[in-house]
This record gives structure tokens, C-alpha cells and sequence, in this order.
């Protein structure tokens, strides 16, 4: 199987956040490719990766970025597919607001859907509910997945209340 959600970063320092979105994919058994691609350092590389991803059966995008953090926005720009923003508390940010700011605020017609600060599970999860919306097998692992949270929470419950 090829992938499905393409997930790309500014620089390899994002990767310890990032990774968390790559690991939730692999534990609902959705393929996804990784790059390095930096909207202000390669932006002719990411305006490539956002024409053709979906030509090479990309479904959705996880773009983390730091800082001023334009890679999903710009990403999301070009492409037709759908972008999940994540903003990354880097070393050059300010406390993450930047980044946060940077995606959170699209301008009408260019929509990133946007996760909290180092979020990546969350995008992650969110990249396998939308391929699960059209894929019945990765349906029935985040609807597992979905109940082994609530089963956490009411062993939690019980095992507090004794």
C-alpha cells in the first residue's frame, strides 16, 4: 500500500514533536510518508510536494512548523487536499504563540485545520479520521482506538474511587 497522509516539517528539529503523529499513524496502520521542507529555505520544494502529492495518492497533509510556521498555510495554498496545521514550539519561537498565531489564522478560502501547540498525536488521529471517512478498515481501528480511551478513563475511575 502507498501513502496516504504525508507528513512534512521545516527542519529535523521537529521530528521529537512530529514523530508522535508518524507513531499514532503506524498504531492505526495508515502508510504515510515523511519530509523535510522548508516554506522559506526550499520553497520551490514544498510548492512541489503541494501540486503533486495528491497525484501520488497523498489524502491528506501534516505539515509542522516552528516559529513563523507558513508551511501548512502556504501548503495548504496549493494543494487541493485537505492540511492539518501543527505548530511547533521551537527554539526560536515565542512561546509557541508564533506558530500557533502562524497557522491558526488563514485568510477565507484557505483552510488549515489547526491542533494545539506539539500536537501531532492529535493530527495524527485527525489525518486517520478523515482517511477512515472513506475507508471502512481504518473506521474500525479509530472507533478501537476511540473505545480504549474510554476504557483507560473508567479503569482510572475505578481504581481512584477504591
Amino acid at each position: 500500500m502507498s501513502a496516504q497522509v504525508g507528513i512534512i516539517m521545516g527542519s529535523d528539529s521537529d521530528w521529537p514533536v512530529m514523530k508522535e503523529a508518524a507513531e499514532i499513524l503506524d498504531e492505526l496502520g495508515v502508510e504515510y510518508e515523511k519530509e523535510i521542507i522548508s516554506a522559506h529555505r526550499t520553497p520551490e520544494r514544498m510548492m512541489d510536494y503541494a501540486k503533486n502529492a495528491h497525484s501520488r495518492g497523498i489524502k491528506v497533509i501534516v505539515a509542522g512548523a516552528g516559529g513563523a510556521a507558513h508551511l501548512p498555510g502556504m501548503t495548504a495554498s496549493i494543494t487541493p487536499l485537505p492540511v492539518i496545521g501543527v505548530p511547533v514550539k521551537s527554539s526560536n519561537s515565542i512561546d509557541g504563540w508564533d506558530s500557533v498565531l502562524s497557522i491558526l489564522q488563514m485568510p477565507g478560502g484557505v483552510p488549515v485545520a489547526t491542533v494545539a501547540l506539539d500536537g501531532a498525536k492529535n493530527a495524527g488521529i485527525l489525518a486517520a479520521q478523515i482517511i477512515g471517512s472513506g475507508d471502512h478498515s481504518v473506521l474500525t481501528k479509530i472507533e478501537a482506538y476511540k473505545k480504549s480511551l474510554k476504557e483507560k478513563v473508567l479503569d482510572k475511575a475505578e481504581k481512584f474511587n477504591k
